[in-house]
């Protein structure tokens, strides 16, 4: 069966394909680099962001809708843009909270088998056709994540993030959900099982906040963006420092 999309065509095992074929991997480097050089230099300007994830399938009548909307536009006002997936659902609902407010909103789409659309509410709007290139662009100028309720995609983009910090790839990032009761079920799984288990640090659990107010929201992104720009000039002192 052919390939629907360029990532599905880049993990197709490859079986008993001949040298050739397998050759042709290293020819995929220039499609990687210039995904990320248009990515890179679309968003060079953000100068402070927060990404939020969540579900592309939550109706806009959507309690949930509201929310992040609400959520959205608190931060936007706060003078942060927000970036999001680019599709419909609690990304068009975040990207929609910016636009409410004037505030920057971005959307780095994917491609996939079955089209996903792009939402209304875009300033800055990319495409791209790896998802691990679009991940980085969601930390790359982020300072903050947002979370709300969501699926497989959802899920995956919060352990992302929180493995990111665990490992110490990136510094003092909030990773805030949005509505405790959905998400209190998974927080009670880690606690009892993962945690109790030993298989994470009682650190790792307190690295998940949760937002009372939209208020709230922003003074946890307030602060670590305060702490990421000293945790950045140190990083460049040590380096100006490094010999050549």
């Amino acid at each position: 069966m052919q390939p629907q999309t360029f990532d599905e065509e880049l993990f197709t095992w490859l079986g008993d394909e001949p040298p050739d074929v397998r050759n042709a991997d290293a020819e995929r480097i220039h499609e990687i680099a210039s995904e990320f050089a248009a990515g890179f230099a679309a968003l060079a300007g953000v100068t402070r962001a927060v990404t939020f994830f969540g579900s592309a399938r939550t109706p806009r009548e959507h309690r949930n809708y509201a929310l992040v909307r609400k959520a959205a536009a608190a931060l936007g006002e706060a003078g942060y843009a927000i970036i999001t997936g680019g599709g419909p659902g609690l990304m068009e609902a975040a990207n929609r909270g910016a636009r409410d407010v004037g505030a920057l909103s971005v959307g780095c789409n994917i491609e996939l088998p079955h089209e996903q659309r792009q939402n209304q509410y875009l300033d800055i709007s990319l495409r791209f056709r790896h998802f691990f290139a679009r991940k980085v662009m969601f930390v790359r100028y982020a300072c903050a994540f947002v979370i709300g309720p969501g699926g497989f995609g959802t899920l995956d983009e919060l352990f992302e993030a929180l493995t990111l910090i665990q490992t110490e790839t990136i510094h003092d990032f909030p990773v805030v959900l949005l509505d405790r009761g959905d998400w209190q079920g998974l927080m009670d799984w880690l606690a009892t099982s993962v945690l109790a288990d030993h298989r994470i640090a009682p650190e790792d659990l307190e690295r998940v906040r949760f937002a009372g107010s939209v208020d709230e929201l922003c003074a946890l992104t307030n602060e670590a963006h305060s702490r990421q720009r000293v945790h950045g000039l140190a990083q460049a002192r040590r380096t100006r420092k490094q010999p050549l």
